[in-house]
């Protein structure tokens, strides 16, 4: 037994972290009801991406306004129960101390994720805008249906304006995690939106013998594909990648409340138009991209499935294995600080 069914879904985050996590859970009820084993969400699903919001700033100034802005959005971030600096394997097993009178860390949707996904039969990725201290970072949680999480990515880099409101996650967080789902041996890591344009981070999760590459982005451009094909024909992995897809009325309505943030777009218009696909190991298209369609739009058309075959990642090394026979790693070395650059133990 070597296939799976894979899925990628082109939601957009409702007005409340609630709503999402509700919505989430019938995407995920419908894709078992598909048969489905793997199940991506969008980059910055949970928590929601701020499209359009400019915070109130300019160089030098910043206005009342927006700090409100921050605060709503901040308020409506996940509380994971992880620290600031990131507590890796003491947090993914829950051995971080519980506040008196408290069952968990956080605010619970790690629990409820972990429900969704044990009671779904279902590996769960999803984007997440997380908050630790003071700060907001952009991340990637992966949920096991009979583990619960098995890790999560924090973004490294954000991008532009994402630089004002989320912080840089540590470069340890590249740690590519194992499972088993129906007896296929998976390795699986996420590269999060232009992450992904970063060649010795995709490198460093190529090092790891990475089989499954997830993708979790809002790039809505169509260039977007080529570059999930050249990973994965690099990186001879199954690439999964889900993009939000919404209507500028779709925004959270904290984004535009403000008069420095109104706009004259058509609420109507779609402000990201998706572009979600599925990639084989040898580049070619699994799942095209489908446009100016989402979860509220057309829940069926949004939700694309396809069964992959994972001996085709190793019948690709026959050719091409950038962290082994293709690698010269007598002439190039990556290091990565607090990483391990070695396959994970399966």
């Amino acid at each position: 037994m070597s296939k799976l069914k894979v899925a990628v879904s082109q939601s957009h985050t409702r007005q409340s972290l609630a709503d999402t996590l509700t919505a989430l859970e019938q995407t995920a009820r419908n894709a078992a009801a598909r048969g489905v084993n793997i199940l991506l969400f969008p980059e910055a699903y949970l928590g929601g991406y701020p499209r359009t919001a400019t915070f109130g700033t300019k160089f030098g100034f910043r206005e009342a306004a927006g700090r409100e802005q921050f605060l709503q959005y901040f308020n409506g971030a996940v509380d994971l129960g992880d620290t600031p600096a990131g507590a890796g394997d003491d947090w993914v097993e829950k051995k971080l101390p519980v506040a008196k009178g408290k069952q968990y860390r956080g605010d619970g949707t790690r629990e409820t994720l972990e429900r969704i996904a044990n009671e779904t039969g279902i590996l769960i990725v999803v984007g997440v805008i997380e908050r630790a201290g003071g700060s907001l970072y952009c991340s990637a949680l992966y949920v096991d249906p009979k583990r619960g999480v098995l890790g999560k990515r924090r973004k490294v880099m954000p991008t532009g304006s994402e630089r004002l409101v989320w912080a840089q996650g540590s470069p340890s967080t590249l740690k590519a995690v194992t499972t088993e789902i129906n007896g296929v041996q998976l390795t699986l890591a996420a590269a999060i939106c232009w992450e992904n344009y970063m060649p010795l981070l995709r490198q460093s999760l190529y090092s790891q013998n990475v089989n499954l590459y997830l993708a979790p982005t809002v790039d809505c451009r169509e260039t977007w594909l080529p570059l999930m094909r050249t990973i994965a024909l690099e990186g001879r992995a199954v690439v999964l990648s889900a993009c939000q897809a919404g209507r500028y009325k779709e925004l959270p309505d904290w984004v535009t409340q403000s008069e420095t943030d109104k706009t004259d777009n058509d609420p109507e218009a779609w402000a990201c138009g998706g572009g979600s696909c599925i990639v084989g190991p040898l580049g070619e298209v699994l799942a095209a991209p489908t446009w100016n369609v989402n979860d509220d739009s057309d829940p069926e058309a949004s939700l694309q499935v396809v069964e992959v075959d994972f001996e085709d990642c190793l019948r690709g090394r026959l050719d091409l294995d950038l962290a082994g026979s293709y690698s010269r790693n007598d002439a190039f070395t990556l290091t990565v600080e607090g990483l391990d650059l070695n396959p994970p133990p399966l």
